[in-house]
């Protein structure tokens, strides 16, 4: 009798270890997922929060362009006046679209244009790395 004893408060001892386990392994994932989801909205909210000054500084940009390109000859002055257009522009959109629309924006940039998509990031990481490496 002492023998079956033994078997059975062993293995309610080892049933007792897993589930404590499996308690402590659950609560680690759900605080990593607590984590990463406040991660997420602290991002989001950080690029919500630059929109309107990226704007604003894109406007006067584009502000700054129309009264430059008046001084210039004419060919000069349609490119600066058009470029100027293009960043107002971008600046009514960053303004008006969130987070979220500008990513789905984005996505179907990429799924539409792959390649030029490819390119233009590549140039940007060579742009990004070339300017990092001169603060060294």
């Amino acid at each position: 009798m002492p023998d079956g004893m033994d078997r059975d408060t062993s293995q309610w001892q080892s049933t007792g270890t897993s589930e404590r386990m499996k308690e402590q392994v659950s609560g680690t994932i759900d605080q990593a997922k607590e984590k990463a989801a406040n991660l997420g909205r602290r991002a989001v909210d950080r690029v919500e929060a630059q929109r309107e000054p990226a704007a604003g500084a894109l406007d006067k940009t584009a502000s700054r362009l129309h009264e430059r390109g008046d001084q210039f000859a004419n060919t000069a002055a349609g490119a600066a006046h058009a470029t100027a257009d293009k960043i107002q522009s971008i600046a009514e959109y960053v303004r008006y679209h969130d987070t979220k629309a500008m990513m789905d924006d984005v996505g179907d940039m990429v799924r539409r244009y792959p390649g030029p998509f490819l390119a233009a990031a590549a140039a940007v990481g060579f742009l990004a790395g070339r300017a990092f490496r001169n603060y060294d």
